[in-house]
């Protein structure tokens, strides 16, 4: 048994068996930690040879899905491997019992041929581009990024696990919690005689926590943000297991084209602007080569400053200390790229912000009485793409005679 750290992740336990007697061998791959309070999704677009070398933990609660083969790896043994070392699996046990499919199952054999082929094709670099994710819903698994990542190649995505997934994790009872426990305060909060919601007060309701799915309150709070619309900021904090979450919530009508933001931050005093960045928004700095993909770190409010540190602390705690040189020269990229992110935060360079939100649910607070005068702040309208409606689910939604028939 081997304790390790994994380069930009976290320490695991490597465990290795081999019977001399018959030859069985067994090489598994736990986490050294405990579960997550999310469940974490991985999705990779290999684009190069180069790409097939990248670094892969599967817990054995994660499964493993190559999108183009329509072929799934299902929760098991936990493995430290690389994409090549996934394809390479796939090969050898597919491959196992085709002797017996070609005299038996015909038809069987003819497409696990054909997946085989591909799969042969993949690891030759004759199919790119492919994509593959990860998905664990304990929070233990990963796929190594890479500074020159663009965007769509890497993407991580933390999600609230639902209940039944806290059951297979042994988090909760399969029967589920006693009415007992789950007991918690009546909703508190004032409504208007219309039983509207008050801006800027604080409302209080019955909740169980997404992570340990003990009670938790939630808080809510409606806030009118000048020159852009009202949003909700919700806020849980669980005292059974210290699971925190804050968010922003954006409403109103999805508007007929998306929105792009860019702020040019010159001082100290853009640090300090207001940012609502939504669930749909994603953020690009090319002075700082950050990229942070819609869906991650969800809706927040707050400011410039705010949002830089929330990105590099996150950043830092996947980033450990590697060994080989090939870690070092990672190692290295990482510290300059935390050095600009520092030099940033701090106002001591200019650098620039751009946000693309398809919903138009974004915003960046200017610093003059009307938005439109403000120089270091453009905002300009574009038509979604296809990929993009479709992610939004726009292709699918019904809004005019949706109480038809079929």
């Amino acid at each position: 048994m081997l304790l390790t750290s994994i380069p930009f992740f976290r320490e695991i336990i490597i465990m290795s068996f081999s019977c001399g007697h018959c030859g069985f061998q067994n090489n598994e791959v736990r986490p050294a930690g405990t579960i997550q309070p999310k469940g974490t999704y991985y999705e990779l677009r290999p684009t190069c040879l180069a790409d097939l070398n990248r670094q892969v933990i599967k817990s054995d609660t994660a499964i493993v899905k190559f999108i183009e083969l329509d072929l799934e790896i299902p929760p098991g043994r936990g493995q430290l491997t690389n994409v090549e070392g996934l394809l390479s699996g796939i090969i050898d046990d597919l491959e196992l019992g085709q002797a017996a499919r070609q005299d038996e199952a015909p038809e069987a054999f003819t497409k696990v041929a054909e997946i085989i082929a591909k799969c042969r094709s993949m690891l030759a670099g004759e199919s790119f581009p492919f994509r593959m994710f990860v998905d664990d819903p304990a929070g233990n698994s990963f796929i190594t990024p890479d500074l020159k990542d663009g965007v769509g190649k890497w993407e991580k995505r933390d999600y609230t696990r639902t209940a039944e997934q806290n059951a297979d994790l042994g988090l909760v009872s399969t029967t589920g919690i006693d009415s007992t426990e789950t007991q918690v305060s009546p909703p508190q909060g004032q409504l208007t005689d219309g039983g509207e919601i008050i801006p800027d007060e604080v409302y209080t309701f019955p909740a169980v926590c997404s992570a340990c799915m003990h009670p938790c309150p939630t808080h809510m709070k409606m806030v009118d943000i000048p020159h852009f619309k009202q949003v909700v900021i919700m806020s849980v904090a669980c005292d059974a297991c210290g699971f925190r979450s804050n968010e922003v919530k954006t409403g109103g009508a999805i508007p007929e084209r998306g929105e792009r933001i860019t702020l040019s931050v010159q001082s100290i005093v853009d640090l300090s602007r207001d940012i609502l960045k939504s669930e749909t928004c994603m953020i690009e700095s090319p002075e700082l080569g950050l990229t942070v993909n819609a869906g991650t770190l969800g809706g927040r409010f707050t400011t410039v400053e705010g949002l830089l540190t929330q990105i590099r602390d996150d950043l830092r705690l996947q980033v450990v200390s590697g060994g080989d040189s090939e870690v070092s020269d990672d190692r290295k990229k990482w510290d300059d790229f935390f050095s600009s992110m520092d030099r940033a935060i701090s106002g001591s360079m200019p650098f620039t912000i751009i946000m693309t939100d398809p919903l138009a649910s974004s915003f960046v607070q200017p610093l003059t009485d009307s938005p439109d005068s403000d120089p270091q702040l453009t905002k300009e309208n574009y038509d979604r793409t296809e990929e993009e409606k479709d992610e939004l689910g726009l292709k699918d939604m019904q809004t005019e005679g949706y109480g038809e028939g079929a």
